[in-house]
């Protein structure tokens, strides 16, 4: 890439960071007693080295879970380090441009430069998902727990309580029937699943969609070929949840105040009330990681508004938006254009349609 290239690329990721602030910060402008001075304040007053040190960290994050993903995936051939390190940033990255529909694209660029059968890796994905989910539900038990134990202090909590309550519940529900599922793969065999599938995909409709998860699914549970490998895996995801709670106690001491004063358990149930907030929608709150967390730091432990709004879009745009640094120059380094990546997610899409 030439120096005036990459120049322009620097430019243009400062660009849009800014742009995403700027919006970001206009969803918590709905008070008239937000102020947009304090706003900038709270930002200029955060502690840069912990802010650098997130960072850091969040990119170590990545690094677990391309250590999992290799785990999952020396059952199905060539599992390298680095290649599949950087194809997650580049795939996360692609996440961050497209949204949901980039999702795909970190299987399908894995399958292509690994040389492995997509299905294959899908299978891996929803198996990823899947784990992703379960500490996701653990986290959220604990940030219940949490919450009970701050209502005798603070009454406010007890509406928000309830509706974390019922997000969990659907969440957890969810979850047993996946683990249910994945014992009846066990037990039975991902072939004999497959056959009875078969007349599904053939049906052309909605029950096609349904019955190619469902296969991939059961190819990805397949290349867990032993205690061993499961153990690993789920270690590699007690280590990156672990590091994101230790990111999200960081960020929120950075910002000084009544924010430095959370402790590592109140930087769990903010953690626990931002995951749920991502995955689904709470009952009388809404969704989304930065609302999750904006409500958590101002409903639960009265942070002033302006430095509540700081710190989750900080949250956010270290948790999510900073992998686009090295990750879209590395998708531009592979050779792919928004275009391209557009038209892949769009492919994947078809095949389960069809």
């Amino acid at each position: 890439m030439q120096k005036s290239t990459r120049k322009w690329l620097l430019a243009l990721l400062a660009a849009v960071l800014v742009a995403i602030i700027a919006y970001q910060a206009r969803r918590f402008f709905g008070s008239g007693q937000f102020s947009g001075a304090k706003l900038w304040a709270a930002v200029r007053g955060a502690d840069p080295l912990l802010l650098v040190v997130s960072v850091l960290a969040i990119y170590l994050c990545y690094a677990l879970r391309a250590l999992r993903w290799r785990v999952l995936q020396r059952n199905l051939g060539p599992s390298r380090f680095w290649q599949i390190y950087s194809l997650t940033l580049a795939g996360f990255a692609s996440i961050f441009l497209l949204g949901r529909a980039g999702e795909p694209v970190r299987p399908i660029l894995l399958a292509r430069k690994e040389k492995l059968p997509t299905a294959g890796l899908f299978g891996i994905y929803l198996l990823e998902r899947l784990l992703d989910t379960s500490s996701t539900l653990i986290i959220a038990a604990l940030g219940l727990i949490l919450i009970r134990a701050r209502q005798g202090s603070n009454n406010s909590t007890t509406a928000f309580s309830t509706a974390f309550r019922t997000a969990g519940i659907l969440l957890g529900g969810g979850l047993l029937v996946a683990i249910a599922f994945l014992i009846y793969l066990r037990v039975h065999g991902a072939p004999l699943l497959e056959r009875r599938v078969d007349e599904w995909k053939r049906a052309r409709s909605w029950k096609a969609r349904i019955g190619s998860v469902i296969v991939d699914l059961a190819r990805g549970v397949q290349t867990i070929r032993s205690w061993g490998d499961l153990t690993l895996a789920a270690a590699y995801s007690a280590l990156h949840w672990i590091l994101v709670l230790l990111i999200y106690l960081w960020i929120s001491h950075a910002f000084g105040g009544t924010l430095a004063q959370l402790t590592l358990g109140d930087a769990m149930l903010v953690m626990g009330v931002t995951l749920v907030g991502s995955v689904v929608q709470l009952p009388g709150v809404g969704g989304g990681s930065q609302v999750g967390a904006f409500v958590a730091y101002t409903a639960i432990f009265g942070v002033e508004k302006e430095a509540a709004a700081a710190a989750s879009i900080v949250l956010w745009l270290i948790t999510f938006a900073a992998v686009s640094l090295i990750g879209v120059p590395l998708l531009i380094h592979q050779g792919f254009s928004l275009g391209q990546l557009k038209e892949m997610a769009e492919q994947e899409k078809e095949r389960e349609q069809s």
